[in-house]
């Protein structure tokens, strides 16, 4: 649901660009000798991954994260970098895989392997209850909030590309008056839910995210139709071709066999794992 841009700060470039390639074979031999999975995802983003009340990690892209491993016969361990980190690719071993709900593209596939698409997930607009505002139309020429190096704040700035296979084409409905680019979903539904007009008129996200704070108590609401829909995909750094091959048929058999389709139920009440109906 992020885009990696290529404006990455230089201190993270530097960071990275002294870590050798991944070699076929490196990154799987890795994981099956030391008998654990280390997946990189996110702490504050439920549904899909966060810390529930025993501080645990919990959620869809986790228990996708754990069948992954099940079926790799390994253990599994969650780390939580930062996304730009994470779409920066050249991980050196400090983690094995993403599963975050990262959309494959053409730039990201410059670092990065997307060995198998799990889900197909709407991005929509969402505003506080009480606000007037009732289409996504009515947010031109608002403030709206998005997650920084996000596809909705590429979105919202005109200029998002996606291009993995059988994306739905979409069209630029809305055009902010202002961009307020935060950290994570969390911090732009909490300005949301403050009202219109307060720090911003409205917020574009991943729709599971936007129903599950919804029943979590916040008050937004979602208004109009989705912006655009992505697919979404495990993601490991590029160049070990056993690794992804490997994971590109686990994903296919979770596929076939309806694991994913269960899960996306259990954590949405839709299958999202079909694409867009």
């Amino acid at each position: 649901m992020r885009l990696y841009t290529k404006l990455i700060a230089g201190a993270i470039m530097a960071s990275v660009s002294s870590f050798s390639p991944v070699w076929a074979g490196e990154a799987l031999d890795r994981v099956m000798n030391k008998g654990v999975l280390t997946v990189a995802t996110d702490a504050n983003w439920a549904p899909q991954s966060f810390l529930n009340d025993n501080n645990k990690m919990d959620g869809f892209d986790v228990d996708v994260a754990k069948e992954i491993a099940r079926r790799m016969g390994v253990g599994i361990k969650f780390v939580t970098p930062s996304w730009t980190i994470i779409t920066a690719g050249k991980w050196a071993g400090r983690w094995d895989i993403s599963v975050g709900s990262m959309t494959p593209t053409k730039a990201r596939g410059e670092v990065l392997s997307f060995p198998g698409i799990y889900y197909f997930t709407p991005a929509s607009f969402a505003v506080q209850t009480d606000s007037p505002i009732t289409d996504k139309l009515q947010l031109n020429g608002k403030t709206i909030c998005a997650t920084t190096a996000s596809t909705y704040e590429l979105y919202l700035q005109h200029d998002l590309t996606i291009d993995a296979i059988g994306t739905p084409p979409f069209k630029y409905d809305v055009t902010p008056g202002k961009i307020s680019s935060m950290k994570d979903t969390s911090t732009c539904l909490n300005d949301v839910r403050l009202g219109a007009g307060v720090r911003v008129d409205g917020m574009i996200g991943s729709l599971p995210a936007l129903v599950a704070a919804k029943k979590a108590g916040l008050p937004i609401r979602v208004v109009g139709t989705p912006a655009f829909y992505e697919p979404l995909s495990v993601a490991i750094d590029k160049g070990d071709t056993e690794f992804d091959a490997k994971l590109g048929k686990i994903i296919a058999a979770m596929h076939a066999d309806g694991t994913l389709s269960k899960m996306s139920m259990k954590w949405y009440g839709i299958d999202y794992s079909a694409g867009v109906k």
